[in-house]
């Protein structure tokens, strides 16, 4: 029993690590696709093959099942503040380097155990902080080591992107706890309320789709089946099966991905401070996961009557 506890632990972590790649290699493929095509059309787009992805996976499926109101009602909630985090991430890489945006979209490690309210009543070991705040440390490295700069107005976008998506992963770990919600139809759920949401707004914009090359559609389609569908599936079910601030930990790599990504392919430079403050993320990543994962086995045995429902992927 203990070492299948130990592979559905790994499994789970490997999962939102895989996560924590595509979201790095995210920013590049958002500011070249922004710049072929406007924010909200890149948006829509996105939602709207995501949407397509989704309802066809839900069609494919033997059980065609309903929504449940549960469903609906936490998808609608979780849609309005995911499409609020990828209005502030797309605009704000836009205006700012990729690397820069997946720095500073990782301080959301720091916010989400302070709104985390599902381990513990959010009173995780002070350790932790610690473990945070070596990745706080590595960021800082890692953004020196990329060229800091004077905040400008898409470092701050970032900056107000990161408290919106420590919130939304929050509020995933907490509007899913004691529900019976299946990943897959409330994925399809967030990516029905985010298309709505960009159809009105992107509309007169709609036919600078039909002017862009196969590259530019292929991030779209990237965007769309890999950073959304797939991740907000896998964030989900990955959430469900340990707890929002372990999840924020794992998915806390991002910038270092972030910045790979942005050497290998976008071009940018990397120094010894960016290498050290890629190790330290890492450190402070496991660190961090080993202590949540301690604290969380602790107050399981100290609690063995805690009910929970169960889940269905």
């Amino acid at each position: 029993m203990q070492r299948r506890g130990v592979f559905h632990t790994r499994r789970t972590d490997a999962v939102l690590l895989l996560v924590a790649i595509v979201w790095g290699s995210s920013y590049l493929a958002a500011k070249t696709a922004t710049h072929a095509l406007p924010v909200l059309v890149v948006l829509f787009a996105r939602y709207a093959i995501s949407a397509i992805a989704c309802l066809a996976l839900v069609a494919a499926r033997r059980r065609k099942e309903r929504c449940t109101r549960d469903e609906v009602r936490v998808g609608t909630v979780l849609g309005v503040t995911q499409a609020a985090v990828l209005v502030l991430e797309t605009y704000g890489v836009a205006h700012t380097s990729a690397a820069n945006a997946g720095l500073i979209i990782s301080l959301t490690i720091v916010l989400t155990p302070l709104l985390d309210r599902t381990t513990d009543n959010g009173r995780l070991p002070p350790r932790f902080f610690a473990a945070t705040g070596v990745c706080l440390v590595a960021v800082a490295l890692l953004m020196s080591g990329s060229g800091f700069h004077t905040p400008g107005i898409g470092d701050l976008l970032m900056l107000a992107a990161a408290v919106v998506r420590a919130a939304h992963v929050a509020l995933v770990g907490r509007l899913t706890k004691g529900r019976v919600v299946r990943p897959l139809q409330l994925t399809a759920v967030q990516t029905g309320v985010g298309s709505a949401l960009f159809l009105v707004p992107a509309a007169s914009a709609l036919p600078t789709l039909t002017r862009v090359d196969a590259a530019v559609w292929g991030q779209l389609v990237y965007l769309a089946l890999f950073c959304s569908v797939f991740a907000f599936l896998a964030q989900t079910w990955a959430v469900q099966k340990s707890s929002a601030s372990r999840a924020s930990l794992l998915l806390g790599t991002e910038p270092v991905w972030a910045v790979v990504v942005g050497v290998c392919l976008g071009g940018e430079g990397f120094t010894v401070l960016a290498a050290l403050g890629a190790a330290l993320m890492v450190t402070g990543t496991y660190w961090g996961q080993h202590i949540e994962r301690t604290h969380r086995a602790t107050h399981i045995e100290e609690s063995p009557c805690r009910a929970t429902a169960p889940t269905s992927v």
